[in-house]
């Protein structure tokens, strides 16, 4: 740990190359990519609405009240990209389309789940403190 800083010291190497350790404070560090969207209301909350089990589009849209249906597709095609979420197409007329968790995403799904479960339990305080 830094004593000027009271910061720990990373010395994980990247292996992008475009820079010499992960340090999401970096502007080259792909850290801040995976941060942007893991930070996501929709995305934190896509992956609280998995962690119950594997979802159907519909079922994710009608869980997540207020997503619009663009919005839903493009963060769980990010989830999907980033290794986070599974996509399943089951052969059925309509198709059966199926979005889970895959390891990664189960791991990241118990801290997301502390921010959200920290959030509800101050929201009254945060609400108190923001001006009128």
């Amino acid at each position: 740990m830094s004593e000027q800083t009271g910061t720990i010291a990373m010395t994980t190497t990247c292996t992008t190359g475009r820079h010499d350790r992960h340090d999401v404070y970096a502007a080259q560090c792909p850290c801040r990519d995976v941060l942007d969207l893991l930070a996501s209301k929709w995305s934190a909350l896509a992956i609280g609405a998995m962690e119950e089990g594997p979802q159907r589009f519909g079922a994710l849209q009608r869980r997540l009240e207020g997503v619009s249906p663009k919005v839903l597709t493009n963060t769980l095609r990010r989830l999907e990209e980033m290794g986070f979420v599974d996509r399943t197409i089951y052969p059925a007329v309509p198709l059966h389309v199926e979005y889970s968790l895959t390891r990664l995403g189960r791991s990241v799904a118990a801290p997301l789940a502390g921010l959200r479960d920290w959030v509800e339990g101050h929201i009254d305080e945060i609400q108190t403190a923001r001006p009128a």
